[in-house]
């Protein structure tokens, strides 16, 4: 027969149990905040750069640099100047020859966003589209797989056909592309997560007796049993 455990080793497993019940209960809410705080910092690099603060911006560039990132300038959105987006033969124009893989901008045609075209739009799709499955998660079934793969085809298709020369791809494209694979992943994949951690919170509810207005050393008391919104 299995001894009960007492002591230290009780309050550590209670402890446990509890950080578990947390993250299971608030894992939509720390997931979308993890992925603004992500995507925040690569367009606060220019934002840093045009107000002087080069030290700081060159180090959130590099931050999200290769292998994170190409970060390509022709391949970027810019802030503070007259064009959002430039063509790699339009920036040799303006600053008068060949262009570094990791150009940055300038005063005169703003700066680059710290991360490319395609993977800004994955990022940003992905926290609105957390954001939006906050709001739906409890009606929300998982996409088909065969769905939330044609949603990352067009961005495989186009990434591999710039990769090999057959055409190149433009700032809508990519955009599109980034997009629409953040939809699959989050469409098939959060209701799955959804569902696993609800099993988890309600095991944990029954070990720390949260459904029972009873607690297991100290656990809290009268848990509402309905789920959190995600939405930061």
């Amino acid at each position: 027969m299995t001894k009960p455990v007492t002591g230290r080793t009780r309050d550590v497993v209670i402890l446990l149990d509890r950080l578990i019940y947390i993250l299971a209960k608030h894992w939509l809410f720390a997931v979308n905040w993890a992925v603004l705080l992500y995507v925040a910092l690569p367009l606060l690099a220019p934002v840093l750069m045009h107000d002087g603060h080069a030290g700081w911006g060159a180090y959130l560039y590099d931050l999200y640099g290769p292998p994170t990132c190409h970060q390509l300038p022709e391949r970027s959105y810019f802030l503070f100047g007259p064009s959002a987006t430039y063509s790699l033969s339009e920036l040799e124009a303006l600053t008068g020859g060949e262009v570094p893989l990791r150009y940055v901008g300038n005063g005169e045609i703003g700066y680059k966003v710290g991360l490319c075209q395609r993977c800004l739009a994955i990022y940003v799709t992905l926290f609105l589209a957390g954001v939006a499955f906050a709001l739906v998660r409890p009606r929300l079934r998982p996409l088909p797989w065969k769905v939330a793969l044609l949603g990352l085809a067009p961005l495989a298709i186009d990434g591999v056909g710039q990769l090999v020369g057959l055409w190149e791809s433009t700032w809508l494209t990519r955009t599109l592309t980034g997009a629409a694979a953040s939809l699959g992943v989050v469409g098939f994949l959060y209701p799955v997560l959804d569902r696993g951690f609800e099993d988890v919170k309600r095991t944990v509810e029954r070990q720390l007796h949260l459904d029972g207005g009873g607690s297991a050393g100290g656990a809290p008391r009268g848990e509402e049993q309905e789920r959190q919104g995600g939405a930061p």
